[in-house]
């Protein structure tokens, strides 16, 4: 089976991940628009998420968690909290899947899954779980994190040996959909920070420059923008090894040969 590792990034924290003839796709925003936020680029081509096997869903903020979205996406399993899963078939979703501590295969089994700690407790919703979590994506000797909304954690470190294998990719949110970020995410410094302590070989920063509030994408000026110049910066500094996965919404990047 191919083994190669491909990455689309959609905008925000929506990418595609196609490992082992599995396409598995991280919070899924499909639309133009997330009200009451604006989606600076285009909406995300169809093309490039169609055929989705597996959703992987880390918490239910309405910038992560789109009920239109996920209804789009017909049959795919979403795996996430067990109590994100039981808020989702109450909106009558039929095949949100809820992990503990087990490992979850797709497709025939050459791909698994499993949830990770994150740590997100900032901006509690009234009317939607608020649990947050984190996945590992494995494949043989390929394996993915794809943090979700985070702060650092105790036990950041620990993650390749979870899943049994160095780290080939880290998606890590860098940014927000504001100028000012909450508590519960990682800045450009943190997001470095977490990359030295997980050590993965490629990085893929998201969570920045695709979603402002009605009227805000200008002020102050050039906020969209500043994120990724400051996180390559703080790479460079805190985890010379890891290499930066730079992309605008829609474009691929395929794991090199060796």
């Amino acid at each position: 089976m191919d083994r190669v590792l491909e990455l689309t990034w959609l905008g925000h924290s929506t990418v595609v991940i196609d490992l082992g003839g599995v396409r598995l796709l991280t919070d899924p925003l499909l639309f133009r628009h997330v009200p009451p936020l604006r989606r600076r680029w285009r909406r995300p081509d169809p093309a490039q998420w169609s055929g989705a096997d597996v959703v992987l869903l880390s918490h239910l903020h309405h910038d992560h968690a789109e009920l239109r979205s996920l209804r789009r996406l017909g049959s795919a399993p979403i795996v996430t909290a067990p109590v994100n899963a039981e808020w989702l078939r109450s909106k009558g979703l039929r095949h949100p899947v809820g992990l503990d501590d087990e490992w979850y295969d797709v497709g025939d089994g050459g791909v698994s899954v499993r949830l990770v700690p994150a740590v997100h407790r900032s901006r509690p919703m009234p009317h939607r779980p608020n649990a947050a979590n984190g996945h590992l994506i494995r494949s043989d000797g390929t394996v993915v994190w794809a943090a979700g909304d985070t702060e650092l954690f105790d036990g950041m470190a620990e993650l390749a040996k979870w899943a049994g294998h160095g780290l080939t990719v880290a998606v890590v949110p860098i940014g927000g959909w504001g100028p000012r970020l909450s508590k519960g995410h990682l800045d450009p410094d943190q997001a470095a920070e977490a990359c030295a302590l997980t050590d993965p070989d490629w990085v893929l920063p998201v969570h920045w420059g695709t979603l402002h509030p009605p009227g805000g994408r200008h002020l102050p000026r050039g906020w969209m923008d500043r994120a990724l110049p400051a996180f390559r910066n703080a790479l460079a500094r805190e985890a010379p090894r890891s290499r930066l996965i730079a992309l605008e919404p829609g474009e691929r990047w395929r794991e090199p040969e060796t």
